[in-house]
């Protein structure tokens, strides 16, 4: 299995960073917004089409309706053979293609994210072509083929994808060597829309877009001071992965592996919307919160082996009505607090050893959790699903420590070698109705 860099890394012989910063001490006085400017040293970029603006790409079989991009009188057939199950199937099939956007910086890496409703006998697939800064185009790399469900086609990355300029990492586009300086300038992305040629019911894709980024290597970061959101707290349902444990183990070895979609539910939870009793009829009804083990179903990457592919958690919680979801990453947690104020809480994408934060009580290669507030004092209340017990996902960490771990993209090792960090992954999961916060600068959502 090719796994992504940026989310596995040997866990033995690691040693602790030295952490650059500290928390407010108990009884700081909450600061007042922008008395802090960090100069960031990362680029990101977030580039996408919803709506009408779908019009502006170029269709061939496909249509753009007032609900998303849908199959009109598709342009052909073609066949399909699973390397999952080996069933091969004829399905008739459009495109629709994006004009070529400029990122606007030398770009490292590119994940894309998509919001669509796939009924039965339907699916997709998205691809992306970038253009370097020589002006030369990598392939067109898969980068996701998917269905919210599980009948037609097993949802799969595509692994051994690259040009020997860059390569697909499961889910991320990355430049091999960015030190070489050839990096990506401008993107296309792709989507192929597919239905059983006996039925004339249509996937419909609401929106795509991809968030491009240059994030240099680093150990640490200036902590952000914050403070717009320090005393609020956002009621999100809390949901333990552990309570898991063993269940179902066809997906990635059960519920001790289950943090992305663990955390995605929660989310999808905290707007009111989930699985229903009969699309968790499946599960063993001796099994305590069934819609833990479907969102971990139906996030399920067969290629991947694992429910962490990060587009195919953001794709699960758009697949109910009236969310939308994107990948995409943040430049601090003084940004982050803008979306705590505006009630809409974010997964985070995080790796560390024990001793790098304190209450946590175990280390991770990767792993996601729920920032859902702040304390009076500015540390971050996160519901971390690492947890033995529903009752026990709330936790409290330190600020300045949980800045580093999620922010940073490399950390030492006993060795002298490196693991990896996400430089700032995140889902953000909201219903279309309400508006994402409105932050001076920010390009990244």
């Amino acid at each position: 299995m090719v796994t992504n860099p940026l989310r596995t890394a040997a866990l033995a012989g690691l040693t602790a960073l030295t952490l650059l910063g500290t928390t407010a001490p108990a009884g700081a006085v909450r600061p007042a917004t922008g008395t802090t400017t960090v100069t960031h040293d990362e680029q990101i970029t977030w580039q996408g089409w919803s709506g009408a603006s779908l019009g502006a790409g170029t269709t061939a079989g496909t249509t753009v309706t007032a609900t998303g991009l849908a199959l009109g009188t598709p342009v052909g057939t073609i066949g399909y053979r699973d390397p999952h199950t080996g069933t091969r199937r004829t399905w008739a099939y459009g495109t629709w293609t994006s004009p070529v956007t400029q990122v606007g910086f030398g770009a490292t890496e590119l994940v894309a994210s998509w919001n669509a409703d796939t009924p039965a006998g339907t699916w997709l697939q998205v691809e992306v072509q970038g253009t370097y800064t020589t002006g030369t185009r990598t392939p067109w790399y898969v980068m996701g083929r998917w269905a919210s469900g599980d009948a037609d086609i097993k949802r799969t990355s595509v692994d051994k994808q690259t040009d020997k300029t860059s390569s697909v990492w499961t889910d991320t586009l990355a430049v091999d060597d960015p030190a070489a300086g050839v990096l990506l300038r401008a993107y296309q992305l792709r989507l192929t829309l597919y239905r059983d040629p006996t039925r004339t019911t249509t996937p419909v894709v609401r929106s795509v877009g991809a968030m491009s980024s240059a994030v240099p290597d680093r150990f640490t970061v200036t902590p952000s001071a914050g403070g717009i959101a320090w005393g609020t707290e956002l009621a999100v349902p809390r949901h333990s992965q552990e309570i898991h444990a063993g269940h179902y183990p066809e997906y990635d070895g059960g519920g001790e592996a289950w943090c992305s979609p663990t955390s995605t539910e929660m989310v999808v939870e905290y707007w009111g919307r989930g699985p229903s009793s009969t699309d968790t009829a499946w599960v063993d009804p001796s099994y305590p919160d069934p819609t833990v083990n479907h969102a971990a179903r139906m996030t399920y990457d067969y290629q991947y082996d694992g429910a962490g592919n990060w587009p195919f958690n953001t794709a699960y919680a758009a697949s109910f009505p009236g969310l939308e979801a994107k990948v995409t990453r943040l430049h601090s947690l003084d940004e982050l607090e803008h979306f705590i104020a505006a009630s809409i809480p974010v997964v985070t994408s995080q790796s560390f050893l024990a001793s790098e934060l304190d209450g946590a009580g175990y280390g991770t290669a990767g792993h996601l959790m729920v920032v859902v507030g702040f304390t009076a004092t500015g540390d971050v209340i996160v519901n971390d699903p690492a947890s033995p017990s529903n009752a026990a996902v709330r936790h409290v960490y330190p600020r300045a420590q949980f800045e580093q771990i999620w922010l940073r993209t490399q950390r030492t090792t006993a060795s002298g070698g490196t693991g990896s960090g996400s430089g700032g992954i995140v889902y953000l999961i909201k219903p279309a109705g309400v508006a994402w916060p409105q932050v001076a600068g920010s390009t990244n959502w």
